[in-house]
């Protein structure tokens, strides 16, 4: 018997490589600076599964600062993306880094949007499950 599942995401996921596209989180509204460091394991236009040393509490506000790898034809201001958004889900039960999710509510800095998505429309990630 094959089951389907369906897919209710509103935005297509892709995998990245984890030692190759860190992450900084600052936590609001107590933080000013990107003081954490991670790695994100996919990423899509509205949300982001990531881990982090120290886990954050669902619900709770983080900024993030995506270093994306170089895509042909960025002619943005660095590498990076900044969003902000909400943590969704902490999974804390193996040892080591905690593994998190949060669904993007903005893009901080004009054309980040546009740049994740020529970041994401580029060869080099695969589509996730």
């Amino acid at each position: 018997m094959t089951t389907h599942q369906i897919n209710r995401r509103r935005f297509e996921r892709f995998a990245v490589n984890p030692g190759y596209t860190s992450a900084g989180v600052r936590q609001h509204p107590d933080e000013t600076t990107f003081t954490t460091e991670g790695h994100i394991y996919d990423i899509s236009e509205g949300g982001i599964c990531f881990e982090l040393d120290i886990p954050i509490e669902p619900g709770n506000t983080i900024s993030m600062r995506i270093d994306i790898p170089s895509t042909v034809g960025d002619t943005g201001p660095g590498r990076a993306v900044f969003v902000t958004g909400n943590v969704v889900w902490c999974d804390i039960e193996e040892p080591g880094p905690a593994k998190m999710a949060m669904v993007i509510t903005r893009y901080d800095r004009q054309g980040d949007k546009q740049r994740m998505i020529r970041a994401l429309a580029s060869t080099g990630y695969r589509r996730a499950a």
